[in-house]
């Protein structure tokens, strides 16, 4: 299971919605799952029973009753092995998104999505109705992240987010979700053995962060509890919640797949979907681009192959499901599978299977050599998106490339060729 990352000001959000934090009796949450809440992995570790000790003030601050720190922490003697050896094992990171995209968007994740949507055709018809985003959309996030329910990882949550947080696994965000995470047990909605997700601390069916919980979850079934473990309702709304809080605008979709015109210009890359159509883009599928102005109607290309591969325009909508999942391969099978499972085609271009693709250090040496150039800002962390593609678009304008936008190693031998 993926990381999620947190958008920027995610946490400061949720920290600035969370209200009052009431204790609930235990009983009244939902009830635990098989599995979870298993005795700590190793033998107990000094150094986590400091870090314990040291987190017990901070969460007295936040509202957490000793009784429920004392559960939490229970059975948190020592850092899980095996979270610690998935830190730097990030698919939609390391892997070429074509690659990506095979594992995601499957046959197999097809008829069980299809299958899925007809069981809860009603459920998904007044979550869309309320929220704005296509049940399609919201079907494609809970495939990928959990298979729809079936696979929402079972390792404990305060025992995986005390593991990043003691090994200051990206600072002190874990430290941070920790805290997140008890707020929640103290509010009642989950129980500590019940409380279970990926290794990197993402939650239920949704794998959420708890603070994205705190922010964005909603209890659509109306039974008191925010489930995003037990109540498929409630998980899928929450999903829906957090689109439309992140900004989803409904009179567009994520992006279209598209043709462009002999000699196109690929420097005018952005737009509105207007002109790109009176600019020769046409879709795939045979539609017309949707007449959009304004904001909705604005998009940009997107060659995730580069030239030869599939080209997409895509609109503030593909920036919202990155919202979700920081990666381009996330938003893009996201993307892909909502328009699978809504009744559209396989992809018309083909990839390019075989070619040689940037990994994470690949990626970070360009960000680096693009740095250096002066086209690029920020930090080089070894993940492609939208402010990587718009540096090496303005380096492949300046040194007369075709201006694709695609992070490849012959665009890294140019750049320490020049």
């Amino acid at each position: 299971m993926s990381e999620p990352v947190a958008p920027a000001g995610v946490a400061i959000l949720a920290a600035l919605l969370v209200g009052p934090v009431l204790a609930v009796p235990a009983s009244s949450a939902p009830a635990a799952k098989a599995g979870a809440g298993r005795p700590s992995p190793a033998k107990p570790d000094p150094a986590m029973a400091g870090f314990v000790a040291g987190l017990r003030a901070d969460a007295a601050a936040r509202g957490v009753s000793e009784a429920t720190f004392d559960a939490a922490f229970r059975d948190v003697t020592a850092s899980d092995p095996a979270v610690l050896a998935r830190i730097r094992r990030q698919g939609e990171f390391s892997r070429p998104v074509w690659e990506y995209l095979v594992g995601a968007v499957t046959p197999a994740r097809l008829t069980r999505g299809r299958a899925r949507a007809s069981a809860l055709a009603q459920t998904l018809a007044g979550i869309e109705r309320r929220y704005g985003v296509p049940a399609s959309v919201v079907l494609a996030i809970w495939g990928i992240e959990s298979d729809f329910g079936a696979s929402a990882g079972s390792i404990p949550t305060i025992r995986a987010l005390s593991t990043l947080a003691l090994a200051r696994h990206r600072g002190d965000l874990f430290r941070g979700e920790l805290l997140d995470a008890l707020a929640i047990l103290q509010r009642g909605d989950i129980t500590p053995r019940a409380m279970s997700g990926s290794w990197a601390g993402a939650m239920g069916q949704v794998q959420f962060l708890p603070s994205t919980y705190l922010a964005h979850a909603v209890d659509f079934d109306g039974d008191g509890h925010r489930d995003i473990w037990g109540s498929e309702a409630d998980s899928l709304a929450s999903i829906a919640a957090y689109l439309k809080d992140l900004g989803w605008d409904p009179t567009v979709s994520w992006g279209y797949e598209v043709t462009l015109p002999q000699g196109f210009d690929l420097s005018a890359y952005e737009g509105d979907l207007a002109g790109f159509a009176a600019r020769g883009v046409r879709r795939t599928d045979g539609k017309a681009l949707p007449a959009a102005s304004g904001t909705g109607g604005r998009a940009s290309l997107y060659l995730p192959g580069g030239l030869g591969g599939p080209v997409f325009l895509i609109t503030g909508n593909f920036e919202v499901i990155r919202g979700y999942n920081t990666s381009d391969s996330y938003a893009l099978a996201v993307g892909h599978l909502a328009d699978r499972l809504a009744g559209g085609p396989p992809l018309a271009a083909p990839w390019p299977v075989g070619a040689a693709h940037l990994d994470g250090d690949g990626i970070k040496a360009l960000q680096q050599g693009l740095a250096r150039a002066g086209f690029y800002r920020g930090d080089a962390d070894g993940r492609a998106g939208p402010k990587l593609r718009e540096a090496v678009r303005r380096y492949q304008i300046d040194a007369g490339l075709p201006a694709d936008g695609y992070a490849s190693p012959a665009l890294l031998s140019h750049i320490g060729s020049r």
